[in-house]
């Protein structure tokens, strides 16, 4: 009897002790596991601190404050005036250089825009392009005129500010007719770089280098056709379109006015064009815009 209960008691410690390894056992596994991340976003791994998958300009970017870099639409850049063909320095240029049959129209804006819609309305009839030199005052004044003149695919040129005798003018003053009637003509909707006209083709070499050096190619006439003299003046527009074919040349550069004379009214330019411009091709002419001056 002794011995049986010896025996099972020491059953019993062994079955004891085994029942205390295997809830240590236990305890050890469970606190293990606590200690574990729940996912992989808390995994620390090498790519965490160098993300391979980001583009590369990102990496900069992190560096500085997006405001430190200004948009280009915060500060606009500066405007660098084109630059004059080295032919055309130094010149009032008188014909386009070349030999093709080709004359360019020319019309100076600077007081009524009278005859405008007559001179938009012929150039459009007979498919011909030209160019219109604009006084900063006629463009503000005229912006639908402005645009007009550019609907009809027409060259548009600077004529200066208000029209004065330039070479009376100062550096200074003589810069701010050029680039406030650039300006205003920009603002009106078209712009005129790079083709300047002297009012009256009043000009030296002083002045004639201060327009180049803000990008301007200076253009005078081969021959003006005098309408805006008027009946004072003995004119007609028979008058007008003789003068022109009697100067006619490869290259030639036409000189007429928008607006009317203002003695008495008359648009002698306008009245003029439609046979003028038969006239010129009958005689194997055709028709081009300044730009051909700088190859365009």
């Amino acid at each position: 009897m002794i011995r049986t209960t010896t025996r099972r008691a020491r059953w019993l410690l062994a079955a004891a002790a085994l029942l205390l390894v295997a809830a240590v056992v236990v305890i050890v596994v469970v606190t293990r596991g606590d200690d574990r991340p729940e996912g992989p976003a808390a995994t620390p791994t090498a790519t965490s601190t160098t993300p391979t998958s980001a583009p590369e300009s990102s990496a900069p970017s992190s560096t500085a404050p997006s405001s430190a870099a200004p948009s280009s639409t915060s500060t606009p850049a500066p405007t660098v005036p084109p630059a004059v063909p080295a032919g055309l320095l130094g010149v009032d240029v008188e014909t386009i250089p070349t030999d093709q049959p080709v004359v360019a129209l020319t019309f100076d804006a600077g007081a009524s825009s009278a005859g405008l819609p007559s001179i938009l309305a012929t150039l459009a009839e007979e498919d011909v392009e030209a160019t219109f030199f604009l006084t900063g005052d006629w463009a503000a004044a005229n912006p639908d005129g402005v645009a007009a003149i550019r609907a009809g695919g027409h060259r548009v040129g600077n004529h200066s500010m208000t029209h004065p005798h330039l070479p009376a003018l100062s550096d200074a003053a003589l810069r701010d007719e050029v680039v406030g009637a650039q300006e205003a003509i920009r603002a009106a909707g078209a712009d005129p770089r790079p083709l300047f006209r002297f009012p009256f083709g009043d000009r030296d070499d002083r002045t004639i280098a201060a327009v180049n050096d803000l990008g301007y190619v200076a253009v005078r006439w081969t021959v003006d056709t005098l309408g805006w003299q008027g009946t004072a003046g003995g004119r007609s527009a028979q008058s007008v379109a003789d003068r022109v074919l009697a100067a006619l040349q490869p290259g030639e550069i036409v000189l007429m006015h928008v607006g009317s004379n203002p003695d008495d009214g008359t648009t002698f330019d306008a009245d003029a064009l439609p046979q003028m411009i038969d006239r010129i091709r009958a005689a194997g002419y055709g028709f081009v815009t300044l730009d051909a001056l700088l190859g365009s």
